[in-house]
């Protein structure tokens, strides 16, 4: 007949001893937990500081290619004045005896104002210019809006002139330029270190 086996027993410094590791390793367990989401969080405040930073350094390259935009559209304006485009528009028989770039104009009543970038007048007509760097469709469809709050304050000031338009880019493509040209409207744009005027086919446009 075989004896069971005498179960095992733990004095009370053992169990102290084993309470002890166990709390230590508990403690250690929690400390490295603790350190672990404490650099998780640096690591995310960081990299949320570096997001801020570069989008700051994105702001202000923004804000460095819109001045800069903005004083390539006033060379390009007096470009095309220094290269010859009112002697252009003499030659197709328009006569302007006065330029104005950057004119603004409005009316508080209808609330209306804008700024035509380069506006070239006579006693019986003017001519509208819109002029960007690279000139889109949607500027063309934005000038005739212009070019219709232009014709209503116009008419409250009694003045009667008619109004034509033309669009110039420093750069046109094709398929820009033939819209425009179909909407009426003289297109105006850099050759060299000149300009050349393309006239719509028949008639311009009135406003």
């Amino acid at each position: 007949m075989s004896s069971s086996p005498n179960p095992q027993t733990f004095t009370y410094e053992q169990l102290m001893t084993s309470f002890r590791k166990s709390r230590k390793e508990m403690n250690e367990s929690h400390e490295k937990s603790r350190r672990e989401m404490q650099e998780s969080h640096e690591k995310s405040r960081r990299e949320m500081q570096e997001i801020r930073e570069q989008l700051r350094e994105s702001i202000r390259e923004t804000n460095q290619v819109i001045a800069r935009l903005g004083n390539r559209l006033g060379e390009l304006v007096q470009a095309m004045v220094e290269g010859g485009v009112i002697r252009m528009f003499t030659n197709l028989g328009y006569e302007f005896d006065v330029y104005n770039p950057h004119y603004r104009f409005g009316n508080k009543t209808l609330g209306i104002y804008g700024e035509v970038d380069l506006f070239l007048e006579n006693g019986e007509l003017a001519l509208l210019v819109e002029v960007k760097t690279n000139l889109s469709m949607d500027d063309i469809k934005e000038h005739q809006k212009r070019l219709k709050n232009f014709r209503l304050v116009a008419d409250l000031k009694n003045d009667k002139r008619q109004f034509i338009a033309a669009v110039g880019g420093g750069v046109v493509q094709e398929n820009v330029r033939k819209f425009a040209l179909k909407q009426g409207m003289f297109v105006v744009q850099q050759s060299g270190e000149n300009v050349e005027v393309l006239a719509p086919k028949g008639k311009p446009k009135v406003w």
